[in-house]
């Protein structure tokens, strides 16, 4: 019988009567069209709207409701009722709007025309589509090519993302950084490393056969709750679930499935994880080793006894390289050394260890909680040892589970927003389009906001997102945003992203995905790819909240009408205006991904793309698996110091990335703000400070720079010693530029050093 874990700043488990309440509250909020009841039903379904939160795969036999509380807030805050038409800026200023609320900006409602910012007013100004988008490749065409970036949020569509590639490859740069620099590019480059691989092995088939579930960093029950199903499931079967995570995530403790109207009658909960391990932040790869020194140990034990072998022998000899190198490094380890580093006692770490031994299929989980550090790419391959240790790639029921944000954030990589020339088929975006595609790499975030305080970056095109809310060293950014020549951003909403307008501005607004999106052949359908590399279509059916928006498609047509030279080859309003021609398009240049590319996209549960690492064939430099030995045994780029607090960035069950919908977080028991400090009690009383003191936190790189966020409110919660947690965006102010991981340069969100102030 497992222990039962507490959670005492929760106010229930995930899903059941809590989650029913904050759709309401979001209907309330939203006031959308009782049709959003229609599209919310076919969500996530074949042939119905293809959900625009995270990137939860689709199951091919799916519920009668197959969208979660979160998917819910996406649509619904799509389909508000409410207006932000021209008219608006009659009443406020750009600058007035900087003291708003990230909520209050969002609660404005959807953009119903293209904007441009007039710095004599301090406004933005209705402008006409045609006159936007003369300007606009106006200005590009004076501009240095290296010197724009073409930016993506991870919203649009496959179709939109390969037309938004090629336009900026045309225009002669390959800078086509993307939100996965700032989450998961560590595992597009790590897991790449080790497996071949830049995305995860496992389909959903393999949830329903896995033994165990290993979470590290990962919380389903506010990014990811569709997966709290079969992990339902799964507990029913007998599977055990073991998680790391320096926070008591509710989604992890315990559900009680809104499906189920036995659940929702007798508040009956399915507890989720069996053993919960509350690692120090940038303690995973601590923790890891302890895990494979236990297997190692209990290998060496059934040996000296001609037992069965614990490590599978066959596998390693056949499919890694690197095993007596990185084995040498474990036994050599230790165990006061895994417990400092981790937090965490050999006697925890041991049952965890014990667990993993006892199940035949396991699955390795994460989320930011392992990218988002210094040494990010080193926890991805220390997880990905563990999973070789006993053959857990390339099997049923077993594999690497990287869990995605954006709905997909994983799809336009796939097909061709990427800053790395090696990702890319240039030789069939020549042979297709008739022109020579720029050969250098781009630039990817963390670069592109250098070059902006440089002042080498003069213009950003962004399809989608809220850039300037999302990187570290917020302030710095915010001046270098204002600073360019040229800005254009493609959005639903305002953001705070708006409020920075370079010397020329434009807001493009564009359709949601829940609205139809007619053009010259009819309605269109568009597609995404989830995190299990799951191709899927979407349809719109919903009235657009404006007649003078466009589509994403049709506004990347427009800027490349209006910027690029006349090329028979480059038959923009052809491809406008049926997508599934861009569709022919994507499947001529990825034949092997694409293949009867129109034919099968609507799928149930969409169609595989493959992955060679799911049959075991690795593409790396080996040829093999690698196994990573650690050059050392935390996360971290900084060492302790007194008085020095690892701060962790969180988002709450009311939010998606930068979008916030409320101030309810329900899991943590905060509620009506998000200006607080959440810390341990006995951290709050060495630091002689109390419940309820406001204070500020102040960053601690010691690059002479002070960075400060003030106002936060002192919480007692339920975490390890020198490991403290802020809400994420707000809490970017503290993060600099320079502290990202060494491989992926992924912002290092998940460990930054501050002290607090008072």
């Amino acid at each position: 019988m497992a222990d039962i874990i507490e959670n005492p700043e929760s106010e229930g488990p995930a899903g059941g009567w809590g989650s029913v309440q904050s759709i309401a509250h979001m209907f309330g909020d939203n006031k959308p069209s009782p049709a959003v009841m229609e599209t919310l039903f076919r969500q996530n379904k074949p042939g119905g709207l293809m959900c625009v939160s995270c990137a939860w795969p689709k199951p091919v036999n799916y519920h009668p409701f197959e969208f979660c509380e979160n998917g819910a807030k996406a649509t619904i805050s799509d389909l508000t009722s409410a207006r932000c038409t021209p008219d608006f800026w009659n009443d406020h200023t750009v600058t007035e709007l900087k003291g708003w609320k990230d909520y209050d900006l969002e609660q404005t409602g959807r953009l119903t025309h293209p904007l441009r910012y007039d710095a004599g007013t301090d406004r933005y100004v209705e402008v006409t589509w045609e006159d936007a988008f003369e300007d606009i490749g106006a200005r590009l065409k004076s501009l240095p090519t290296e010197s724009v970036v073409f930016y993506s949020s991870g919203h649009a569509g496959l179709e939109a993302s390969y037309l938004y590639a090629l336009l900026a490859r045309v225009y002669g740069n390959n800078n086509l950084p993307q939100s996965s620099n700032m989450c998961h590019e560590t595992t597009s480059v790590g897991l790449q490393k080790v497996i071949g691989s830049p995305v995860g092995t496992i389909v959903w088939d393999d949830l329903e056969k896995a033994d165990a579930f290993f979470f590290f960093g990962q919380n389903p029950g506010s990014n990811s709750p569709r997966f709290l199903h079969p992990l339902q499931e799964a507990k029913k079967r007998g599977a055990r679930i073991v998680t790391f995570n320096p926070i008591v995530e509710q989604g992890l403790v315990s559900f009680i499935n809104p499906q189920s109207p036995v659940d929702m009658l007798t508040g009956h909960e399915t507890q989720i994880s069996d053993e919960y391990l509350q690692v120090q932040a940038g303690g995973d790869i601590a923790a890891i080793l302890g895990l494979c020194k236990v297997v190692v140990e209990a290998d060496d034990r059934a040996r000296a006894e001609g037992s069965t072998r614990v490590i599978d022998v066959a596998f390693i000899d056949k499919h890694t390289a690197g095993f007596d190198t990185f084995i040498a490094l474990v036994k050599a380890t230790g165990w006061a050394e895994i417990e400092r580093e981790s937090g965490l006692t050999q006697d925890a770490i041991r049952r965890a260890g014990e667990t993993y031994i006892g199940a035949e299929r396991v699955i390795g989980v994460y989320g930011m909680g392992l990218t988002q550090h210094s040494q990010g790419a080193l926890n991805v391959g220390m997880l990905v040892n563990l999973l070789l240790l006993r053959g857990n790639i390339g099997r049923e029921g077993a594999g690497c589970c990287p869990v995605r944000g954006h709905s997909n954030v994983q799809g336009q990589r796939t097909v061709g927003i990427a800053e790395k020339t090696k990702l890319i088929p240039m030789d069939k975006l020549k042979e297709l389009f008739d022109f020579d595609p720029p050969m250098e790499d781009g630039t990817t975030i963390v670069d592109a906001v250098k070059g902006l305080m440089a002042g080498k970056i003069k213009a950003f095109i962004s399809l989608g997102g809220n850039l300037v809310r999302a990187v570290p060293d917020q302030k710095d950014m915010e001046r270098a945003w204002a600073s360019q020549d040229l800005t254009v951003i493609v959005s639903t909403k305002l953001n705070r992203s708006h409020l920075f307008p370079g010397k020329q501005a434009y807001i493009l607004p564009c359709l949601s995905r829940a609205e139809i999106d007619a053009q010259a052949s009819g309605p269109q359908s568009v597609s995404t790819e989830d995190s299990f590399s799951h191709i899927s279509g979407s349809i719109g059916k919903r009235t657009p909240a404006s007649k003078h928006l466009k589509s994403e498609l049709a506004i990347v047509v427009g800027i490349a009408k209006a910027t690029l030279a006349a090329n028979p080859k480059l038959k923009w309003d052809e491809w406008l205006g049926d997508y599934s021609l861009v569709r022919e398009l994507i499947q001529k240049t990825y034949p092997e991904d694409f293949k009867d590319y129109n034919a099968r996209m609507f799928e149930p549960g969409g169609f595989y793309r493959g992955n060679d690492a799911h049959n075991r064939i690795w593409k790396t430099e080996a040829r093999k698996a690698v196994f990573t030995t650690p050059k050392q045994l935390n996360a971290l780029s900084f060492g302790n110091a007194d008085g020095r607090f690892r701060l962790v960035t969180i988002r709450s069950n009311d939010q998606f990335n930068t979008t916030i919908y409320g101030y309810s977080d329900r899991f943590r028991g905060i509620e009506g703000t998000r200006d607080v400090v959440l810390m341990s009690q006995s951290d709050i009383d060495m630091a002689g400070l109390v419940e309820g003191q406001v204070v500020k936190l102040v960053s601690d790189f010691e690059d002479g720079v002070r960075r400060e966020l003030r106002g936060l409110v002192v919480t007692p919660h339920n975490l390890p010693t020198g490991t403290i947690a802020a809400y994420y965006p707000e809490a970017n102010l503290l993060n600099a530029i320079h502290h990202h991981d060494e491989m992926s340069k992924t912002p290092a969100s998940k460990a930054i050093p501050v002290r607090i102030e008072v």
